[in-house]
């Protein structure tokens, strides 16, 4: 194995900010609001404040699944937070999440004379809108919750070692460097054969019901079996994750995951993008490709 350098951690730790590679501009060893900035507020009790990363789209796609069984309260808006541009250090994000970090969720149902309830981290936010929506793709009792929340809690640990980990090391950091990324490569591929174990048995990560664990985990993992994370199907021969393949698959074909996964999405196919939701017509109405039509 090569050694490209010759560090040596100091006694005490110093911030280089440029250090930071390509988020250089918004990494920082603080936290706290940089500026005032105000969330804008919509017309629905459910305000969103995200973007369409994996993170994101759990809760979007949520949110739509449980549009889709009937809960007219699940009604949101989603607003965009550019987190390359720092949105997510204005005064009023950090209100809402003092992590600085997307997605976060502002509920305003109980009225105008309570104090919102805000919501942040993205395994939280879906176990408060499956609470909060009589238990929906959250199994009641029994073996099945218990499968279920144990997922759930599997994808908020591990998928840091994907994101944070391998994604940073593999296609982010200032230098290509062979130890991190084989580091984090080796666990990613044990993740992945964690999955595939798991679904060779079974429809969904819980069992036999489509739950909060899997809309956790497809986001992630969904899009790395298929080789859209990343650039780095081949080198991580996720072909061989069949079962995690299969899975991927069946959930990408919801619709309401194929409305969720357009939200708050600011890159790819114009067709695909909503960079911001208010109402259900704005799938048919708002995204990229409409709004750029030529008259």
């Amino acid at each position: 194995m090569t050694d490209p350098t010759d560090y040596s951690p100091p006694k005490v730790w110093t911030w280089n900010k440029a250090s930071g590679g390509r988020f250089a501009n918004i990494n920082r060893p603080v936290a706290g609001a940089t500026h005032e900035q105000e969330l804008p507020v919509g017309r629905h009790p459910l305000q969103l404040y995200s973007l369409g990363t994996p993170n994101g789209v759990k809760v979007t796609v949520m949110l739509e699944e449980l549009l889709a069984l009937g809960h007219a309260g699940a009604e949101y808006d989603a607003w965009l937070i550019r987190i390359n541009e720092g949105d997510q250090f204005g005064s009023g994000f950090v209100a809402a999440n003092p992590n600085s970090k997307i997605p976060a969720l502002v509920d305003h149902s109980g009225g105008p004379d309570t104090q919102p309830l805000r919501v942040f981290e993205s395994g939280a936010i879906l176990m408060y809108l499956s609470e909060k929506f009589g238990g929906a793709f959250l199994p009641a009792a029994g073996a099945e919750r218990a499968e279920a929340l144990s997922w759930l809690f599997w994808q908020m640990g591990s998928t840091p070692f994907l994101g944070g980990g391998f994604g940073h090391f593999y296609a982010y950091a200032p230098q290509k460097l062979e130890y991190p990324i084989d580091r984090y490569a080796m666990e990613v591929k044990r993740q992945l054969d964690v999955l595939d174990r798991q679904l060779a048995e079974r429809p969904y990560l819980a069992g036999e019901q489509y739950s909060i664990a899997d809309m956790a985990a497809w986001p992630w993992y969904g899009a790395l079996a298929k080789g859209q994370l990343y650039g780095a199907g081949e080198f991580l021969a996720v072909h061989e994750y069949r079962h995690v393949i299969r899975w991927a698959d069946q959930i990408a074909q919801r619709p309401a995951v194929k409305r969720g996964r357009k939200v708050n999405r600011t890159w790819g196919e114009p067709a695909s993008q909503l960079h911001e939701r208010h109402d259900a017509s704005d799938f048919d109405t708002r995204t990229q490709d409409k709004l750029t039509a030529t008259p």
